[in-house]
């Protein structure tokens, strides 16, 4: 690949140079280093979108692409799918649902395997975000997996995140447990045209109510939305717009980036020792006879066996 000449094109709204950097970005491609110095920079309102599935997510991203496509932003997309059971490749269902987009030039929409990560993205998903940042779109959307409570992971890639909630779908106990409810920036309760919609905005307000604030600290607005009609999407962008004002007034978007590059060496140190170290059957073998404990096998695996 000719690094230089791929990265112009890209900048220049080549969707294919863009597909064709990100693929050795997140295979970790001999060109990786090369593309990664020469996308430096970059300052992209990074927006993740996470909720339990049939929530709305890919619906709602497409609302917001058309907003800010209004504005003449530049938005690209990275939707975390299961991967295949059978190609290991992402399921594709979150561009469909995009397709609205798929013609024009200044909006790159991108499915993602998980690949067997856990927490709602991929392992490689911080570098692509860097990546489009350095290719100079305005807006990153990283909508997640929906795997539930546990996918907090977003909240480290982001500088805002969306909790999508949605009438009918039991949120009224989510809305008291911990997990993804405490992560989020904004709360959406979408659909919000079918009954019980006001009933679950009461639910995420009895449980904020509950929550001690600090004078000055962020206290996340709760927006209703329709997504398929549109309806509310000029509130939700105008929270966003205001979250991230909020963050830029405080050195709470440089901590935000600074987790967001601690993570991403997290995720590639992961997979380099997953890659480094084989669990051999013979060794999974003697764990399960009980004849040696999980501890002293990791050990041996690691190579210390001290």
């Amino acid at each position: 690949m000719r690094v230089d000449e791929t990265v112009a094109a890209a900048r220049a709204g080549d969707r294919r140079a863009v597909a064709r950097l990100l693929s050795a970005v997140e295979n970790g491609a001999p060109e990786a280093a090369r593309i990664a110095r020469a996308t430096k920079g970059g300052d992209a309102t990074v927006v993740g979108v996470t909720g339990s599935p049939g929530v709305g997510k890919s619906t709602l991203v497409s609302g917001l692409i058309g907003s800010w496509r209004e504005s003449g932003l530049r938005v690209a997309v990275l939707a975390v799918d299961p991967s295949s059971p059978f190609s290991g490749g992402a399921i594709l269902g979150d561009r469909v649902r995009m397709a609205d987009h798929a013609l024009d030039r200044s909006v790159y929409i991108r499915s993602v395997a998980t690949r067997g990560h856990l927490g709602g993205l991929a392992a490689s998903t911080g570098a692509a975000v860097r990546l489009l940042e350095g290719l100079g779109f305005d807006s990153v959307i990283v909508e997640t997996v929906g795997v539930g409570q546990a996918e907090v992971e977003i909240a480290a890639l982001a500088d805002t995140t969306l909790l999508l909630l949605a009438p009918g779908m039991g949120d009224a106990i989510q809305a008291v447990k911990a997990g993804v409810v405490e992560i989020a920036d904004v709360y959406v309760v979408n659909k919000a045209d079918r009954p019980g919609a006001d009933a679950a905005v009461r639910d995420m307000k009895a449980m904020m109510s509950l929550v001690k604030r600090e004078p000055g600290e962020w206290r996340q607005p709760i927006c209703k939305t329709v997504a398929h009609t549109g309806e509310g999407l000029d509130d939700l962008v105008a929270a966003i717009g205001k979250h991230r004002d909020w963050l830029a007034g405080t050195d709470l978007l440089a901590q935000r980036r600074r987790r967001r590059a601690a993570a991403e060496i997290r995720a590639v140190v992961d997979d380099e020792l997953r890659g480094r170290y084989k669990v051999t059957e013979a060794l999974a073998a003697e764990v399960a006879a009980g004849d040696l404990d999980v501890a002293e096998a990791a050990r041996r695996v690691l190579g210390d066996t001290a």
